[in-house]
């Protein structure tokens, strides 16, 4: 007797045995979402791992966590701060190492972001699991890195004589959201590096363009004070409102203090970023770890 089509499949459907899925599917977003969740150690761990296997051949070890920006904030105090002093703002030591030490975090989360994908495509192409957790241990490595400097930041900002006060706490919330936003752009690039992967070549110029114009070593607000198109377009860029709302916070003095509606315009960026990149990462879920 030959077998039906319907009975062919019919063990499927038995009690005790799991349909068969495509590997490397696309589930449903919700169904996705509690896949990366309970994979949490995994990434954690993939996250500590990334960090030890970068400075272990080095003599001083995690040390270069704290030292690279700190070597970095020199250089461009003195080739800022000292050959270009000229419309430098006050505190400026202070105000340069906020800014290095945040765009690390943002830099480092978006350019390994970006890559996640593309640099670990043997583990795409053999493991099923959500591909989201890649891009999500990049971010997560940078930031346990960025909590060591933000402690070295705190103890530099104090150490020129800034009061510590109730407000520094707000560095807790500001890092969250800070996190949220740069998880939302890693996801992004990480999708879009898959599908064009020049991109990869425009990373470093676009992370430059970045670092020299949102206010890293300058103030835009003293820069372009009898600008205010200038001010207006500056108040909504996303990196800029991180800064300022840091310098805010540490910094004891008026003239950095941050508008209030700068809470808003960083919340609603974070969330925004975040829930973009999700869905937009998702989406091509079937699609990484395709050679074609």
């Amino acid at each position: 007797m030959v077998t039906t089509e319907p009975d062919a499949i019919a063990p499927a459907a038995r009690p005790g045995l799991v349909p068969l899925t495509l590997v490397g599917g696309r589930p449903p977003l919700g169904t996705y979402l509690r896949q990366v969740w309970q994979r949490r150690s995994f990434i954690y761990a993939l996250a500590r791992f990334r960090i030890e296997a970068e400075n272990h051949q080095n003599r001083l070890g995690m040390a270069w966590v704290v030292l690279k920006p700190l070597l970095n904030a020199g250089l461009y105090g003195t080739i800022f701060g000292v050959l270009m002093a000229s419309g430098r703002p006050p505190h400026f030591v202070e105000f340069l190492v906020i800014g290095v030490f945040l765009f690390e975090f943002f830099a480092t989360s978006f350019t390994s972001g970006a890559k996640s994908i593309t640099t670990n495509t043997a583990l795409v192409q053999s493991l099923a699991f959500p591909r989201m957790a890649l891009p999500i241990a990049v971010v997560l490595q940078r930031l346990l890195q960025f909590v060591p400097m933000l402690a070295i930041m705190v103890v530099v900002v104090a150490a020129f004589g800034h009061p510590i006060g109730p407000e520094w706490l707000l560095l807790v919330p500001l890092t969250v959201l800070f996190f949220a936003f740069n998880t939302g752009l890693a996801l992004i690039a990480a999708r879009l590096t898959v599908h064009v992967r020049d991109l990869n070549n425009l990373l470093p110029f676009i992370t430059r363009i970045t670092f020299y114009t949102t206010g890293i070593f300058f103030s835009i607000e003293q820069r372009f004070a009898d600008d205010p198109l200038v001010l207006r377009i500056a108040s909504f860029v996303p990196l800029h409102e991180f800064l300022t709302l840091a310098r805010g916070v540490l910094l004891d003095d008026p003239v950095f203090e941050a508008p209030p509606e700068f809470w808003l315009y960083a919340s609603v960026w974070s969330i925004g970023v975040l829930v973009v990149g999700i869905v937009f990462f998702w989406a091509a879920e079937e699609r990484y770890g395709r050679t074609d």
